[in-house]
């Protein structure tokens, strides 16, 4: 029965999002929320100029409601926690975790904010995002050691707990950011982001059933749904676009269900098309300094670069999606036979 609730949760945050689309695509047109399309973009993405954006907010509701409700809903049914694996520990961080990604939601949200409305196509500036991103996860992190009681060790397949010590609570502050971040730079062609997170919520919400963690799949599980109704919106040629908004807070939902696991490091797999993205363009900037102009890649992030090559945003989202899967089908397996 526990896994009733993951369904319920998956299934409410999929119409909830969907059936927003319906009212909010409209609306955000009507307030004239069009996405400014870059000069040093692709050219023919200019098409795209004018398409609504912060449509993000969409599956943010959609997700938080279901993920908040079901997990409530699940924890209700039982008279004891004791026999689910269910601890304060992870209680705090799943909730922690659902804050942490809203905030990071609301980051995302004035940076398309200031673009759309104020009419700055760069929005916030990289240092005053990253003061932002930083206090969200210092407090995320102070939350989950001072309230839930979470210590500093990790667990890492076929290695097992390992502790780290003050450098958990420092590496991790770092993690947190650069995937956040990273997530956001995958969103560049319809459908891409939404694809990548709605096939690694599927696989961390199995990773979750697995291991007795129902809690942690319900949230999985709502991501996966919220991501599914978003792209029914969103697949090319996309009629919204989830913008800084949306983008950022499905980081910080990839972090949260990971470190309510307590196995970050399954980052590395899950999350293997937001890291290529992220270090495509370090290593584009890298690179261009030292050759003095030079580049690595016609185009960064590595989705713009395959696009200057010919494929299509479909291609480009059903590869990345099977890299995706690939990478974690090997994290479940893993998990199964490691820890």
């Amino acid at each position: 029965m526990t896994g009733l609730w993951t369904l319920i949760a998956s299934a409410s945050s999929f119409f909830i999002t969907l059936i927003l689309g319906i009212w909010m695509i409209p609306f955000l047109r009507k307030l004239k929320y069009g996405q400014t399309i870059l000069e040093i973009g692709p050219s023919w993405h200019k098409s795209k100029e004018g398409t609504p954006t912060m449509g993000g907010i969409m599956f943010i509701i959609g997700i938080i409601i279901s993920s908040a409700a079901c997990v409530l809903l699940f924890y209700s049914s039982h008279s004891t926690m004791l026999d689910l694996r269910i601890s304060k520990d992870t209680t705090v961080r799943i909730f922690a975790g659902l804050g942490m990604a809203f905030l990071y939601g609301e980051i995302g949200f004035f940076d398309d904010y200031i673009k759309v409305v104020k009419k700055r196509n760069l929005g916030l500036n990289a240092k005053q995002k990253l003061v932002l991103q930083f206090a969200v996860v210092i407090a995320y992190l102070a939350i989950i050691k001072y309230v839930g009681g979470a210590t500093s060790a990790t667990l890492i397949p076929f290695i097992g707990t390992v502790d780290l010590g003050i450098f958990y609570w420092i590496i991790s502050a770092f993690v947190i950011v650069g995937v956040v971040n990273a997530v956001n730079l995958s969103d560049g062609i319809d459908g891409l982001d939404g694809s990548i997170t709605f096939f690694a919520a599927a696989i961390m919400m199995t990773i979750g059933s697995f291991i007795g963690m129902t809690d942690v799949s319900i949230v999985s599980g709502a991501l996966a749904g919220g991501c599914l109704g978003f792209l029914i919106w969103n697949f090319h040629p996309a009629k919204v676009f989830m913008g800084d908004t949306g983008s950022l807070f499905l980081g910080g939902m990839v972090c949260a269900i990971l470190y309510a696991m307590n196995m970050p490091i399954l980052i590395l797999p899950i999350g293997i098309m937001y890291l290529i993205e992220m270090f495509s363009v370090i290593l584009q900037v890298l690179y261009f300094k030292a050759t003095k102009g030079k580049r690595l890649f016609k185009m960064s992030p590595i989705h713009h670069h395959f696009e200057m090559s010919g494929w299509s945003e479909i291609k480009i989202t059903v590869v990345f999606s099977i890299v995706t899967i690939v990478m974690g089908l090997g994290a479940l397996a893993a998990v199964v036979y490691g820890v």
